[in-house]
Order: structure tokens, then C-alpha cells, then sequence
């Protein structure tokens, strides 16, 4: 009898299903796992956004204004080979400049690479002041085209991305602004740049460096711009693409926005090509 009980038993172990595993814990938010990612974030796949941190917070831009102050000029009458003389207000511009001297001619489109690849603050005035008669007059049209697009969190007080009290905008409208500026040729073509050289009338060389560290470096990455003041910290808006797969990230005042930005784009790639 008791050899029968030790039969049946040994005949359902054998035919009982094993255990399932426990299940792994579930994966942290992103937030949790990116707690310092920047003051302000979002990260958008293909279009749709994957993760955010205040994206509607109004932040000081920095350098990413040059973002509208090219979409600006190119929705105008941009005639690239015209010539533009630099004033000597766009000489004296500081911070970021290509040591444009004051009296020198060069190409419009020239201007517009030294101002997207790295970052002059005097080929941007001198744009402005070219296009619009003033610098005053060229930020009105800023405004006036951040109202169009529906940016609520912009305004701009200058189009270099100097620090001003009202000089704002948000994650988020950046996100919508980045992608009206990479709409035209000419834009998408400077931000992907990693180095140029551009030549005054004179025959003088100017050679240029692009500050996103990311091109070259993180795979898929082709743009779009950089920008930091002691105000608005480090800021980026940065665009790769994989696979057909497209991901859009903007940091606004991040402690380290290369490692940070980096790992997002891995971190997005990755949800872009999990099953949904």
C-alpha cells in the first residue's frame, strides 16, 4: 500500500509543471534611473514623447535661441550667397565668436555655418542686423514666429541666447522648434557638421569647430545644437537616428550632458525597437 502511495506520487512530480520563475522586478522609471538628467528634459520617439521632466518649465535657452534665429532667417528672403559686411557691434560680441573683424564681407551662408557649428556670436548679429536692419527689429520676428509655432513658454530679448530676464523657453518647445529648423536643407546640413571652414572676401580662412561632442562619437547622431550661460547651464538639443528609428532629446541645464545624453539615446533606441 504504501509503495503504491510512493508511485502516484513519484507519477504526478512527473507530469506536474515546473515552477515559473519569479519575476524580475520591474525596471525602474526613467526618472528614477536618470535623477539628475538635467533641470529640465524630454526625450521623444519618433515624434511621440517617451519621457519627460517639467518639458513646459521656462528655461533660459543659451545658444539653442540660435535654433529660431536660423529657422528666422531662412523662412525669409535668404539669398545665401549674399554678401554681409560685420558691423563693429558684431565684432564686439562676446562670448562664443569665429573672430569675425569688424569691416570683413562674407557669404550669408558662410555667416549661417559659423553660427550653427560653432556657435559665433558674431556671425549671428551680423545675420541679424543684415536681415532685419537691426538687432531689435530681427528679435520682434522671432517672437512673432514663436507665437506662430505655438511655443507659450518663449520669448526671446536677443538672438545669440545671451542671458536676459525674459530670454525663455521649455523642453518642449524646443522639441517643435528643432523640428521646423531641421525641415530646411540648409540647417540640417550645418548642425550635422563636425568641422568647416568658411573664407572672408578678403581671402581670410576661418576655421570651425562644432561643440556637440556627440557627432562622431554616439552612433546615429546627426545634430542639432548646443548652448550653456552661467543662467541657463549646460543645454542641448541633440537628434539621432537608427534603424528608422528617429529620437529627439533636449537637456536644459544638465550636470553632464554628454554622459547624460548619450545614455538616453541608448535608453530610447532601445524602447524604439521593443515590442509594443
Amino acid at each position: 500500500m504504501i509503495g503504491a502511495v510512493f508511485a502516484l506520487a513519484a507519477a504526478v512530480a512527473a507530469v506536474a509543471p515546473t515552477p515559473a520563475p519569479p519575476a524580475p522586478p520591474p525596471e525602474a522609471p526613467l526618472q528614477d534611473r536618470f535623477p539628475k538628467a538635467a533641470t529640465s528634459y524630454l526625450v521623444a520617439i519618433d515624434g511621440r514623447v517617451a519621457w519627460a521632466g517639467k518639458p513646459d518649465e521656462p528655461r533660459p535657452p543659451a545658444s539653442l535661441t540660435k535654433i529660431m534665429t536660423a529657422l528666422v532667417l531662412l523662412e525669409g528672403d535668404w539669398k545665401p550667397d549674399a554678401l554681409v559686411t560685420v558691423s563693429r557691434a558684431a565684432a564686439a560680441e562676446t562670448g562664443s565668436r569665429a573672430g569675425l573683424r569688424a569691416g570683413e564681407t562674407l557669404g550669408a551662408g558662410d555667416l549661417l555655418t559659423a553660427m550653427l557649428v560653432t556657435s559665433a556670436n558674431d556671425a549671428c548679429v551680423a545675420l541679424a542686423e543684415h536681415a532685419a536692419g537691426s538687432v531689435a527689429a530681427f528679435v520682434a520676428a522671432m517672437n512673432a514666429r514663436a507665437a506662430a509655432l505655438g511655443l507659450a513658454a518663449t520669448r526671446f530679448e536677443n538672438p545669440c541666447g545671451h542671458d536676459a530676464p525674459t530670454q525663455r523657453s521649455s523642453a518642449r518647445d524646443l522639441v517643435v522648434l528643432a523640428e521646423a529648423a531641421l525641415a530646411h536643407p540648409e540647417f540640417a546640413r550645418a548642425v550635422a557638421l563636425r568641422s568647416a571652414e568658411v573664407r572672408t572676401t578678403g581671402g581670410r580662412r576661418v576655421a570651425l569647430k562644432s561643440g556637440n561632442h556627440l557627432l562622431g562619437s554616439s552612433p546615429g547622431v546627426i545634430g542639432v545644437k548646443t548652448g550653456w550661460t552661467p543662467e541657463a547651464g549646460k543645454c542641448l538639443v541633440v537628434l539621432a537616428e537608427r534603424d528608422g528609428a528617429r529620437v529627439m532629446i533636449v537637456l536644459l541645464d544638465a550636470a553632464d550632458r554628454w554622459w547624460t545624453a548619450a545614455a538616453l539615446i541608448e535608453e530610447a533606441f532601445d524602447a524604439a525597437r521593443a515590442p509594443r
